[in-house]
């Protein structure tokens, strides 16, 4: 009897390896079939990649406008030589207490979010991560956050897009330094007008009561991650609405930056 249940235990063991292996190799040819559908492409010219683990072409290296030196102190938007702050850092108070961009959010730059965002590019986003990392890691280790908070955007908005660019940033950055991520800490509300063509004060009205905080952020440090940054209002509004629940100290980090 013990013989049978032992033969019997074996026949359904081999029959789950079995199970598994099958599933595996579906799995792995799923990935295989997608990337010859979809080949991984480079965020700057667009051109499918030589290898899957280059994610810019080598060629390309260089051609986004990096921000390593002469830049705001407090926001990290591009200043002259001679200045520390920029116009707008020195005119008003900030909610937060630093910030940096990678890039200089000019038209080349514009492009490749546009793929990223609405086109199905969404392998950029291990790029963009690894640049943040690359240039921007060993300050963001310096700030010493205890989680990392993508900037919402609404579930209708969600669903339509497919993802969260904010999002992917934060779970790509979180992965590659090891900080948590608090996707769902900050909810947002409300619908609000593109920011694009309202200028610093509009933006602000645009966007005011439009966050929430789901959690406790009581003594916590925080870094925001978004895609870019412009006149700031969006970091603005968040940082504030955090501030107000509790956290301790509030920075953000973004793929790229404009310029005043």
């Amino acid at each position: 009897m013990k013989r049978a249940c032992y033969r019997g235990e074996r026949h359904i063991l081999n029959k789950k390896i079995i199970i598994t292996g099958i599933s595996e190799c579906l799995q792995k040819g799923k990935v295989l079939f997608l990337e010859a559908l979809y080949p991984s492409r480079c965020p700057a010219c667009n051109k499918i990649l030589p290898e899957k683990k280059v994610h810019i072409c080598p060629e390309c290296r260089g051609s986004f406008h990096l921000i390593e030196e002469h830049y705001c102190l407090k926001c990290g938007k591009p200043v002259s030589e001679t200045e520390e702050y920029c116009a707008d850092c020195k005119s008003r108070k900030r909610g937060f207490c630093q910030g940096r961009g990678v890039f200089l959010y000019n038209m080349q730059m514009k492009q490749s979010l546009l793929r990223y965002k609405y086109y199905g590019s969404r392998e950029y986003g291990q790029y963009y991560a690894e640049e943040i990392c690359r240039y921007v890691g060993t300050q963001i280790k310096r700030w010493n956050p205890d989680i990392l908070v993508p900037v919402p955007m609404t579930c209708r908005k969600k669903r339509i897009r497919g993802f969260n660019q904010a999002e992917d940033l934060a779970e790509k950055i979180g992965e590659l330094l090891q900080i948590p991520v608090a996707a769902g800490l900050a909810v947002k509300k409300r619908e609000t007008k593109s920011q694009k063509k309202l200028n610093a004060a509009e933006r602000m009205r645009n966007l005011k009561d439009a966050f929430q905080i789901t959690e406790s952020v009581r003594g916590l440090r925080i870094l925001i991650v978004d895609d870019v940054y412009t006149t700031g209002s969006t970091i603005e509004t968040l940082a504030e609405c955090l501030k107000e629940s509790g956290a301790r100290e509030i920075y953000f980090v973004t793929l790229c930056i404009g310029q005043l």
